[in-house]
């Protein structure tokens, strides 16, 4: 869902791009430039901006800024290695992060006038899906080898013929609810954002959902990134 007026296509549409006003465009340009991907490098360009602006210097006794960044990733740090083990939660911090910080930026996003979430498109949501659902599989095969089978089999070899279509639907199942999920939740925000922006404007209507929406961005963001971490547990944890 897009807001009325959004600043960066109205720029790209002032430079002459081909900027499109549904999910995707019809071309190759139009693609790159449409308002799901141009927000999605927006929310990259934050992150990066704000990691070189705020940690410049590091300090062996730190401030504010370098405060907040240890507090934060060492939370997502410490929370892996509860779930997974502290060498397997160094392995797979980089990913998990990135999804972390990225999702929460993105979801916030679309709160300001103007701007849009990425990640109330089912692109961006699928495409980081379909990542953490090919890294558990591949670190699954990885630690057990021909022996990952057995995550599908049951727990008894007369309940395979019962359990392995169960198992293989509930894992294809995984696609679909992380991805909907996250994409079915910031686009509810956007869109009763929207209306709520054009109903009321500038008086306070919209106030509580704005506050419902910050509520709702950092809840999906803790949802997804602690399924893909059971998920990935989940792969590399010995079949029982």
């Amino acid at each position: 869902m897009e807001h009325p007026i959004l600043f960066i296509s109205v720029l790209l549409e002032m430079i002459g791009l081909p900027v499109p006003h549904t999910l995707v465009g019809d071309t190759l340009l139009a693609k790159l430039v449409s308002p799901h991907m141009t927000y999605t490098w927006f929310a990259m360009g934050v992150l990066i901006f704000t990691a070189k602006l705020t940690l410049g210097k590091m300090e062996m006794v730190p401030g504010g800024k370098q405060n907040f960044w240890e507090v934060a990733v060492g939370g997502i740090e410490n929370f892996m290695a509860e779930n997974m083990g502290t060498e397997r939660a160094a392995m797979m911090f980089p990913m998990i992060a990135t999804f972390a910080f990225y999702i929460l930026i993105a979801n916030l996003m679309g709160l300001l006038p103007g701007f849009m979430s990425p990640t109330s498109n089912i692109n961006i949501t699928l495409a980081m899906t379909l990542i953490v659902w090919f890294t558990h599989h591949f670190l699954g095969i990885k630690y057990h080898g021909l022996g990952y089978i057995k995550h599908f089999m049951g727990p008894m070899w007369w309940l395979v013929p019962l359990m392995l279509p169960i198992e293989l639907i509930s894992s294809i199942a995984r696609i679909l609810s992380l991805s909907i999920r996250l994409f079915g939740n910031i686009m509810a925000k956007e869109t009763l954002l929207s209306i709520l922006f054009l109903l009321a404007g500038a008086y306070f209507g919209p106030l509580p959902i704005l506050c419902l929406g910050v509520l709702v961005s950092f809840v999906q963001t803790m949802v997804f990134v602690l399924l893909s971490v059971i998920y990935c547990a989940g792969a590399m944890e010995h079949a029982h």
